[in-house]
């Protein structure tokens, strides 16, 4: 299979490549910076492209079967401004537009497309529990998975698969080097009372879920989260246990929202998710509880 990894500079986008080099795919990759790219997939096809341009070069789609969209704006990174938020919106929503477009100008036309989203998309629900058939949040961050959703549904004619991730686990990306850090230093606990829910996934799940979605006859939303989820006072003793720290600490919502900004409220938001249609379509999750996916981190 020939893929186009769109984002593939990122996080997530580096490990999808390797996995998909690991298995002898023929790969291609965007991202801003060719010259960056070529630095980090030697002897791989690198074509500079940003999304909110226009659509892709000609060159990124020519005989791809199937096309991983990962391309966003950073979410955790740096306080929300009107300007970050605008780039967020745009970064997903008009790149998304842009690239199927392209897709649907190709000749021929990739096969599948593969697309992310965020659990963003269901809001702040306490503790209710949400699925794929959930009805969405309305808060910032689930208007822009609407919206951004709205645009991957567009590629008319092509298998499409959205992929809500949850809070990403890994060694040297996602959320865990910023949740781990204080833990280290001795200063590790819960945020506020520790009851708002977290649907945490396992890196190697993020990527298993996006080749389950390139190779299987899917369609439709599927939840990248684990079977799992756990509140944060849960997860705060687990990750002490695992990296033999004390948990005594209590962060006050009020002190996240001095520091960060509006991005708090995605912080201290609630939301319990079960990806029953990602069990429902055979995918088997590596790493189910969280206790063996920290412990796999920490190896």
């Amino acid at each position: 299979m020939k893929v186009l990894v769109v984002g593939g500079g990122g996080f997530i986008g580096s490990k999808l490549v390797d996995a998909l080099r690991s298995r002898n795919d023929e790969v291609v990759v965007t991202g801003r910076s060719e010259a960056r790219l070529r630095k980090r997939f030697p002897g791989i096809a690198c074509v500079a492209w940003d999304p909110v341009t226009g659509p892709p070069p000609a060159a990124a789609l020519a005989g791809v079967d199937g096309v991983v969209n990962l391309a966003g704006e950073p979410v955790a990174s740096g306080r929300w401004t009107n300007a970050k938020k605008a780039r967020i919106r745009e970064s997903r929503v008009v790149g998304t537009r842009n690239l199927v477009a392209g897709l649907l100008a190709a000749e021929p036309r990739p096969k599948v497309l593969v697309s992310a989203s965020a659990i963003g998309y269901y809001g702040d629900r306490k503790q209710q529990w949400v699925y794929e058939e959930s009805p969405p949040g309305n808060d910032f961050l689930a208007e822009v998975c609407q919206e951004w959703e709205a645009e991957t549904r567009k590629a008319q004619g092509v298998r499409t698969a959205i992929v809500r991730f949850g809070i990403v686990l890994g060694r040297d990306g996602g959320a865990y080097p910023q949740m781990s850090k204080p833990f280290r230093l001795f200063l590790g606990g819960t945020i506020g009372q520790g009851y708002a829910w977290m649907s945490w996934v396992h890196h190697a799940d993020v990527i298993g879920i996006l080749l389950h979605g390139l190779d299987k006859n899917l369609s439709g939303v599927f939840n990248a989260t684990a079977p799992n989820p756990v509140s944060n006072g849960e997860f705060s003793h687990a990750l002490a246990a695992v990296l033999h720290r004390p948990c005594f600490a209590m962060v006050p919502e009020i002190a996240l929202r001095l520091i960060k900004g509006e991005f708090a409220k995605v912080i201290t938001s609630s939301t319990r998710v079960k990806p029953l249609r990602t069990e429902a379509s055979g995918y088997t999750f590596r790493f189910p509880r969280l206790r063996e996916a920290l412990q796999d981190l920490e190896r």
